[in-house]
């Protein structure tokens, strides 16, 4: 069982204390939020945001913010080892871009349906409308020849840029 991120009986400093090469304290703030065995969770907290600022935040928080707290700092430093320049933004701008894409492909789509749904309609109603004889169209039959879709077009998200999730610590 876990008490304050360590191990009872066990001495082992949390992943900040050993990052810094400091002795942990029994009432160290990292410890809860960097356990021992998620080294790289503090790594890069500490390298976009630095301790002391870490330290002062997470003092700065009433106790039951500091998880949420923690975590947001993890995303941002993840996000920001990855795209130094942008960090969160360029994720969410990115995501925001691929939302976008796939609202206009759902709209084209939906216009297709409604499309082919209304010429399935005529070519139902002409059938009733026109004469028995099948051989020869009738002068009051609509004749609605097979062509293809005004609507069909080909649009290709790209994945690849998708990588990994943002939100692993």
């Amino acid at each position: 069982m876990k008490e304050s991120g360590r191990k009872q009986g066990a001495t082992s400093p949390c992943a900040a204390c050993k990052l810094l090469r400091r002795r942990c304290a029994t009432d160290c703030v990292f410890a809860p939020y960097f356990p021992a065995d998620e080294p790289q969770k503090f790594a890069n907290v500490h390298k976009v945001f630095g301790a002391s600022n870490v330290n002062k935040m997470l003092q700065e928080l009433p106790v039951h913010q500091r998880g949420d707290a923690v975590s947001s700092m993890v995303y941002e430093a993840n996000a920001r080892v990855r795209d130094p320049v942008y960090g969160c933004v360029g994720a969410i701008s990115s995501l925001q871009q691929q939302v976008d894409v796939l609202q206009t492909q759902l709209a084209l789509a939906q216009a297709e349906v409604i499309h082919m749904r209304m010429r399935q309609a005529a070519s139902t109603s002409n059938l009733t409308v026109g004469s028995s004889d099948c051989t020869s169209p009738s002068p009051n039959k609509l004749v609605i020849p097979h062509s293809k879709s005004f609507f069909a077009l080909d649009m290709v998200v790209d994945q690849t840029s998708f990588g990994e999730s943002l939100w692993s610590c």
